[in-house]
């Protein structure tokens, strides 16, 4: 029995765990309770008539780098409705906030086949559009022999996926073959993929760059402007366990040649808070929560922002930002928000999730690599007593996240046959 069917026959019988270990996320807060169903393929809302365009980003990076292949389908094809799923709980708050009015969203059903067609016989999607690098066999197989037509969109596959998808190619190579086409970051993964047995694989670009800046709301960036006043400012985002601890060091050996500093902290997971304040206060600081209500005072050391979806208040805030997942975890997050909303980019030195944009930012001068507390603490001081500094950093960031917005028109241009394949689409599946 190859390794894929193998895979196959323990989902099966894996049944039950996996519904134990669905209800124990939900128990802990990283599942929907009001949602659960949705996740063993009960839909929670009517399929729309006619063509049905199916965009599946697993967490909330590749759902924000799905908003634009939204908007431009919506422009290009009135007569297509859209459905929307995601993996997280993170992604879904984000999705309620920033979908627009008649795309529907729903979490991804569990990768057991009975959810999976549950999932498929309801939603009977013509078209799917699969971003980054989530690949579930089952979903994945099945949508194909149901008659969805896929494309791989924004495709990705890390060195090391790909040495452990070698390993295994009687695996991979039946999802890997389940896809119409691949359109990927870069060349690196276009050669990849092809390794591993895709035919129809091009290099499009990486979808990111096509993303418009984060949203603010306007009253709240006055209000906090007024707040915050001329203190000097910088913020630690997407931080992950161990970072906000850094980040709170930071601050304290800053603080003498600052005294008014004020450092912001936006967490990746905000149900960490109590234990971050906790973490923070013993630090010696004043903590200030968002997700309570505080105002940030001049008694206010860090200004804890525990909420979701408001990166880009905080990124128009503060000139200088250090971005987390990156010091104490692995892998980095997306350095062209910040880019785009003026700030001098600080990250630590794994930013293996965004290499290539990270390498280039490196050579363009619009990044820089702090390799632990003390590099952060010398490099933070630098920006904040050098304005002008933090403002070259800065300009050259926000120029080349504006330099290759035209991946979107080259992905949709290239999804545009499958779209116009009138004659199956909207048809009843098999």
């Amino acid at each position: 029995m190859s390794l894929f069917y193998a895979y196959r026959a323990a989902t099966r019988l894996l049944g039950p765990a996996l519904h134990l270990y669905l209800n124990r996320r939900k128990n802990n807060g990283k599942e929907d309770a009001g949602r659960i169903g949705e996740r063993f393929g009960h839909p929670s809302s009517p399929r729309p008539k006619g063509k049905l365009v199916w965009i599946h980003g697993a967490s909330v990076g590749e759902s924000l780098s799905a908003l634009p292949i939204i908007d431009e389908i919506r422009r290009r094809y009135s007569d297509v409705s859209i459905l929307v799923t995601t993996g997280t709980v993170t992604s879904a708050a984000l999705m309620h906030e920033r979908l627009p009015q008649g795309v529907i969203h729903q979490f991804i059903p569990i990768d057991r086949q009975v959810c999976v067609a549950r999932f498929l016989h309801h939603w009977k999607p013509d078209l799917a559009l699969w971003l980054e690098s989530d690949l579930w066999p089952n979903i994945l197989t099945k949508a194909k022999k149901a008659g969805t037509r896929l494309v791989l969109v924004n495709g990705r596959i890390s060195e090391k996926s790909f040495k452990g998808y070698s390993r295994f190619p009687s695996f991979i190579r039946p999802v890997i073959a389940a896809f119409d086409l691949i359109l990927t970051q870069g060349e690196d993964e276009t050669k990849r993929f092809a390794a591993l047995g895709a035919t129809n694989v091009s290099t499009a670009g990486n979808l990111k760059f096509a993303a418009p800046p984060l949203p603010a709301d306007d009253e709240d960036l006055t209000k906090l402007r007024d707040q915050i006043g001329k203190r000097p400012v910088w913020l630690a985002s997407s931080t992950f366990d161990g970072e906000e601890r850094i980040a709170g060091q930071v601050h304290k050996n800053l603080v003498a040649q600052n005294p008014d500093l004020l450092t912001i902290i936006v967490p990746r997971h905000p149900v960490r808070a109590d234990a971050i304040q906790a973490e923070l206060t013993a630090q010696g600081l004043n903590v200030s929560r968002r997700s309570q209500g505080h105002a940030i005072t001049g008694q206010t050391d860090v200004y804890l922002a525990d909420t979701m979806g408001e990166l880009g208040l905080f990124y128009r805030i503060a000139p200088v930002c250090f971005i987390g997942k990156s010091l104490c975890s692995g892998g980095g997050q997306n350095p062209l928000e910040p880019a785009r909303l003026g700030c001098a980019i600080l990250h630590g030195p794994d930013m293996s999730n965004f290499t290539v944009i990270v390498d280039e930012m490196q050579a363009a001068g619009a990044c820089r690599t702090a390799h632990d507390v003390d590099d952060l603490t010398r490099q933070v001081g630098g920006f904040l007593h050098d304005a002008t500094s933090a403002q070259k950093v800065a300009a050259a960031g926000l120029a080349y996240a504006s330099s290759k917005a035209e991946v979107l028109d080259r992905t949709l241009d290239a999804i545009a046959p499958l779209v116009d394949s009138t004659s199956k689409i909207g048809a009843p599946h098999a």
